[in-house]
């Protein structure tokens, strides 16, 4: 049945590994920095248009910038106070600190020719990068007005001296160094002109011909007129440099006002300590002594750019108006079911659950569903977990409308949804100034559960509709995040959902869940319970299998649970598509466990557990989940996540046959890991098949209305249809 999925991720030279020894586990933060390697690798894929290819650039860049604000900054952190311990896999904080930052300076010196090899290619698709020496006479005049209306005024220069302390420069800071030479005395002059991040980088020049693009770098332009700014000096020497810092927020665990933390943790985030600090490569001397010095950092946190500062300013050239280097456009799918009621979501979901598979189908249900609500004179309360959204969030406008029609709104709002706190924040005002019971949840976890419950009178009785995801409720990533939104009213589920907002508004921890497993109660044990049983089924002799389809991998007791079931005999298949820190393929350690990632056009976001139960995958039996949470330690200990079994027969196909199926036979856009946690690509058996264009060009199962009597959608050959 899945044959080749086997055979292609097969590891035989393994070396054995005891079931006790550290090197079980592979380092959390460099594998992170593969996964960038791979979205990077993306890069180079023929497959993508060129100006694609040159987002993934940009996203591996921006990805690494938060590495180095987060993680290296964590790690850095632990050396300075002194911190020994070890991590999982055996390695200080000083050891992953130097492995960490030679992985990702060799990471950076990849980006950095990948992008002088998309340069190249851009120039053959008629967009060039022009450089400041290589500008006609009226290109020159055009960029003179240019900087003069559109960026003289938004510069302010920054004379260094005994008189003139270093400017600070915050978190992504990039600016110009310059050294000077007074055209009057000789004298040398250090001075700084910090660039706005309001500017573009990419400045597009009028061109004659239409088809053709021009584009110069704005610090280009800035040396080209810096006449206008230091008119009485002349310039020796310039150099762009980009400093990160320090972002992780601490938190007073103590603190009585959550939001007046927050609020001042963020004024700290800016000021934080410089991490990382990038540089051109032609800057040296005393100019870049001085910069160094007052960024107090080591030289092993400097790294010299070769080709541009700052790389993930490329995402500017995504804008370009060349729809010929682009994705053809594509258009989400509304459900079917939910289109032939008249938009009615509440009577679609009585008539059957259906789960919605973004982005192949449209994120508008989901905010359909919730101003539905709102509207509705029958419903009578709304609760709803905000982790994520986005500054114009339609999710927080039909909340908003829903409380200002008098229903009882509780936004359970977190705050601690990392980069995303000041929206969360504005968010919060809004609401209460709505008249929302708006919580902030836990101080020592962040609600991580996406999970929507709405109360609606009907008849003599209340009916409640819930609607749980495994991404966030941001319409801008669910275009691009594959997640699953399941819509439901089945009353055990409704209940569950109704206790565990009650056990983030008021601390009540439920007592008598019937279908839901919440973390940090019961979520970790059920899935060793799950674990459990199919090793029982493998010692029993019957069929005995485990897929999983998550985000990351790193907590240690569920990696030691699924080594334990490989070694009983039950076939697992993982598709991770960031951080794994399991080893595949390992002989008496692994040898039953296959890992692949999936990276390509769309984000691989959605959680599945699909735990066969005793049958041969795919079964009416095999017991299947979604879930909010990852299997990392902050996931199972510190965050309220859910995760939810579908048992209706439907979407238990849809996420089993159709989902699953689809990534597992998944050969185009497919990594496959090895123990050694490098990851190649597949060389035989179903490498064409492309997950992607399967969910594009196929309708899902469970959202299909009057034709599913007709026609019923495809479902991979990887697995047999079910009558």
């Amino acid at each position: 049945m899945i044959g080749n999925f086997v055979a292609l991720n097969a590891n035989n030279d393994a070396a054995p590994i005891g079931i006790d020894a550290k090197e079980r586990f592979l380092n959390r933060e460099l594998s992170w920095l593969e996964f960038n390697a791979r979205v990077l690798e993306e890069a180079g894929n023929q497959d993508y248009p060129l100006l694609e290819r040159i987002r993934f650039l940009s996203i591996s860049a921006s990805n690494l910038d938060e590495f180095f604000m987060v993680r290296i900054a964590g790690l850095k952190g632990q050396v300075d106070a002194g911190f020994a311990g070890m991590s999982p896999d055996g390695l200080t904080p000083a050891g992953q600190l130097q492995r960490v930052r030679a992985r990702a300076s060799q990471l950076m010196t990849d980006q950095q020719e990948t992008w002088a090899t998309l340069k190249s290619e851009l120039g053959g698709a008629g967009i060039h990068i022009a450089s400041k020496d290589a500008l006609g006479p009226e290109e020159l005049k055009w960029l003179k007005t240019y900087f003069n209306e559109q960026v003289f005024s938004l510069l302010t220069p920054v004379a260094v001296d005994p008189a003139h302390p270093f400017p600070f420069i915050p978190n992504l800071g990039f600016s110009m160094a310059l050294q000077l030479r007074s055209k009057k005395d000789g004298q040398i002059l250090k001075a700084l002109i910090p660039l706005p991040n309001i500017m573009d980088r990419f400045i597009q020049i009028p061109v004659p011909d239409d088809r053709s693009v021009r584009l110069i770098l704005l610090e280009d332009v800035i040396v080209l007129f810096l006449s206008e700014l230091f008119p009485d000096f002349e310039v020796e020497e310039s150099a762009c440099f980009r400093i990160i810092r320090d972002s992780e927020v601490e938190l007073d665990e103590e603190a009585e006002d959550l939001m007046r933390t927050y609020q001042s943790a963020l004024k700290r985030r800016s000021h934080g300590s410089v991490i990382h600090l990038s540089v051109d490569a032609k800057f040296t001397g005393g100019l870049y002594a001085v910069v160094v010095e007052e960024s107090r950092v080591s030289s092993d946190a400097v790294i010299r750019s070769a080709e541009i500062v700052g790389l993930a300013d490329t995402a500017e050239l995504c804008k370009l108006d060349r729809p010929d280097l682009m994705f053809d456009p594509f258009n989400a799918r509304f459900p079917e079911r939910v289109r032939e009621l008249g938009g009615d979501c509440f009577e679609a979901i009585r008539q059957k659950d259906f789960i919605v598979h973004h982005p192949y189908e449209s994120f508008d249900v989901v905010v359909q569903f919730i101003r539905q609500a709102a509207r509705d004179p029958d419903v009578v309360a709304v609760k709803q977990t905000l982790y994520r959204t986005s500054n114009d969030s339609p999710t927080v406008a039909a909340l908003i409308e829903a409380a200002e029609a008098g229903k009882s709104v509780t936004a359970m709002v977190e705050l601690k949804a990392r980069f995303d706190e000041e929206a969360n924040i504005r968010w919060a005002r809004d609401l209460e100034r709505a008249g929302a019971n708006v919580v902030f949840g836990f101080l020592d976890k962040k609600t991580h559960a996406k999970i929507s419950l709405v109360v609606r009178r009907e008849g003599a009785k209340l009916r409640s509709y819930a609607h749980f995801g495994t991404g966030n409720y941001h319409p801008v990533t669910a275009k691009i995040y594959t997640d699953l939104s399941f819509f439901t009213c089945d009353p055990k589920l409704c209940h569950d959902a109704a206790q565990i907002f009650n056990f983030m508004t008021g601390y009540t921890e439920p007592t008598n869940l019937e279908k839901l497993s919440v973390s940090p109660l019961t979520l970790r044990e059920t899935l060793f319970e799950m674990i459990e049983a199919e090793i029982a089924h493998a010692v029993a002799g019957r069929s005995a299998t485990i897929w999983v389809k998550m985000n990351a991998l790193v907590d240690p007791g569920i990696i030691d649970a699924l080594y334990l079931a490989s070694g009983a005999g039950v076939q697992i298949e993982l598709i991770i598509r960031g951080i794994c820190c399991l080893r595949p393929g390992v002989p008496g350690l692994s040898e039953n466990i296959r890992v692949k990632s999936i990276v390509g056009r769309f984000l691989e976001h959605s959680r599945i557990v699909v735990f066969g139960n005793g049958a041969e995958l795919p079964s009416h039996s095999a017991k299947v989940f979604i879930s909010s949470a990852d299997w990392m330690p902050r996931n199972l200990n510190w965050r309220v996540e859910v995760m939810v079994p579908i048992e209706n027969s439907t979407v238990h196909q849809q996420v089993l046959e159709q989902v699953m199926g689809a990534v597992l036979l998944d050969g185009r856009r497919s990594w496959i890991m090895n123990a050694d946690g490098t990851y190649s690509r597949p060389t035989r058996g179903n490498g064409d098949f492309n997950a992607h264009e399967f969910f594009m060009t196929n309708p899902s199962l469970s959202g299909r209305g009057s034709a599913l009597e007709h026609h019923r959608p495809a479902t991979p050959h990887l697995v047999s249809d079910r009558s």
